[in-house]
């Protein structure tokens, strides 16, 4: 179900009086949006949730961000950009999957219990109870092209011989997934830095061996 919040007709800033300055900061703005729907949801975030934290008016917010799901869009976007592109640069910089993988999920270690913005991954927790399929699935979609982001990365190391050539891909990267999604919950329930860490120590230890 799509609350009338959500379905508000979008007004594109060409709207706005012209000549007419906006009066607040669009990226702070955005950036409490975003730690709004970090840490409550996308559900439980409200319209009037959202102006009270960017402290701008609902026109305002219409304005700038279009509707509700559009303001969500953009700021899972750059939660992408400014907190969950770590994966991505450790698959991008390390020598191996299995170094990419222990750098992944040491530096979820750090950012899921950094006390600067709330605890755990946007993109796992925020559409938790969501009803609302347009915005449920996309982060699936993001969830499941991280998985198969490792699981390409483990083939390429199969085909190198870096690993067994019996190792099982797909199964392996849904470990890696397993992992990360986990410690996320784990991290919103008050798991601390060096117990994460801890349990890296221990998923590691499955890594295949040649």
């Amino acid at each position: 179900m799509v609350s009338s919040e959500d379905t508000k007709p979008k007004v594109g800033p060409a709207s706005k009086p012209r000549g007419r300055p906006r009066s607040f900061d669009r990226e702070t703005a955005l950036e409490k949006a975003l730690l709004a729907f970090w840490e409550h949801g996308y559900e439980a975030t409200s319209v009037s949730d959202l102006t009270r934290v960017m402290d701008i008016g609902a026109p305002s917010l219409y304005a700038a961000f279009g509707d509700k799901r559009s303001l969500f869009e953009e700021v899972v976007r750059e939660y992408g950009t400014r907190y969950g592109s770590f994966g991505d640069r450790a698959l991008a910089e390390e020598p191996s999957a299995r170094a990419a993988v222990e750098r992944t999920l040491r530096e979820a270690a750090a950012e899921y219990t950094d006390p600067a913005h709330p605890f755990g991954c946007l993109v796992i927790h925020a559409a938790t109870n969501c009803t609302t399929r347009e915005v449920e699935e996309p982060l699936r979609e993001r969830r499941n092209a991280n998985i198969a982001a490792f699981e390409s990365r483990v083939r390429a190391d199969i085909d190198a011989g870096a690993l067994p050539a019996g190792t099982d891909a797909a199964a392996l990267a849904r470990h890696i997934g397993a992992m990360i999604q986990g410690m996320s919950q784990q991290a919103r329930d008050g798991a601390s830095r060096a117990e994460l860490e801890a349990l890296v120590e221990i998923a590691m230890t499955v890594w295949p061996r040649t």
